[in-house]
């Protein structure tokens, strides 16, 4: 859902279908005569009008068929997640425990098509793309019910370590997680401003490394989501921030007494979080290729998920005994 979600933002295809049918949207257009409704639709948003205006049928097609994908696998997911859900739960056959944690990740489901259609709906009337705020909040919430997902799923599948474990390798392990989404976060930023496409230079910012023009607008928080000097310096701060932090644990794991599992995990995130540098500082520097900005997007993921499986390897580690 991520990477397609990424490909439909890439090719501006995130406005191709201009209505939300839940239920009849289901089936794509078939005759000419579908076809042509479709495009007449697509014709009265200003997209259409300012950007594709010379667009043709067959183009149209392309992007909608992105889009269409999209709104597909959301209701496949949504469907292959509900139906087993309330299965199990009519026939109480789901632990107590699974009940309130399940039902929650199906609220957060149906709570992101209605953001998805939200986002959508932005970009509509009097802008010719959606807006990036809402495009954030729709990413942060799909990875939201991927970690939740996650989450539930390790707490199933794996048993409960035996080596204890300090706090503090708790606490430096959210840290991680906090950080990688904040960079995530950030990166959707870059995303629905364009930042990506300038300066595209690394490591200094044509030049500097502090941009200029970083604090143009006023109040200076602003700069942090409307300025694209500000945006693409601030993910590329947090980025470094979290591969820093990453190296750190990472050191600071090889001296550790820690379970095997976290240990696997930690070299897991060193190289996750090394692939989606590479991964990030390539797309900048070829200025956004396709191929490339969908694999950085997948990355994202591919990291977020070894950092939430290092905390949960050490999640119900019985903690060391204090001598008194």
């Amino acid at each position: 859902m991520v990477v397609i979600g990424g490909i439909t933002r890439l090719t501006l295809s995130g406005l191709s279908i201009t209505e939300w049918k839940p239920v009849v949207g289901v089936l794509p257009p078939f005759s000419s005569a579908d076809w042509a409704a479709e495009f007449a639709k697509y014709k009265q948003i200003p997209e259409y009008r300012l950007v594709h205006y010379a667009m043709s049928l067959d183009e149209f097609k392309t992007i909608y068929f992105w889009e269409y994908s999209h709104r597909l696998l959301g209701r496949l997911v949504g469907i292959a997640y509900a139906v087993p859900f309330a299965w199990f739960l009519l026939r109480r056959q789901l632990p107590r425990s699974l009940v309130l944690p399940l039902a929650g990740i199906l609220l957060l489901g149906f709570g992101q098509g209605a953001l998805g259609w939200y986002m959508v709906e932005s970009g509509l009337a009097d802008r010719t793309e959606v807006s990036h705020y809402r495009l954030v909040a729709h990413l942060v919430l799909a990875l939201a019910v991927y970690a939740a997902i996650l989450w539930v799923a390790l707490g199933i599948v794996r048993r409960r370590p035996r080596q204890a474990v300090s706090v503090g390798w708790r606490r430096a392990a959210e840290a991680v997680i906090l950080l990688v989404a904040l960079t995530i976060a950030a990166g959707g930023l870059v995303a629905g401003t364009h930042a990506g496409l300038i300066y595209n230079t690394f490591p200094l910012m044509d030049g500097r490394l502090v941009p200029a023009g970083y604090d143009e607008l006023q109040p200076l928080w602003l700069n942090w989501f409307e300025n694209v000097a500000a945006v693409q310096f601030n993910h590329r701060m947090l980025a470094a921030a979290t591969m820093t932090a990453v190296i750190l644990l990472w050191a600071a794991g090889l001296r550790a007494s820690l379970p095997s599992a976290a240990r696997r995990a930690l070299h897991a995130i060193l190289a996750a979080a090394a692939l989606q540098v590479a991964l990030g500082i390539s797309t900048l520097l070829l200025v956004v290729p396709i191929p490339l900005a969908v694999g950085h997007q997948a990355g994202a993921v591919v990291l977020l998920t070894t950092a939430l499986v290092l905390r949960h390897t050490i999640r119900n580690a019985p903690r060391p005994r204090v001598p008194t």
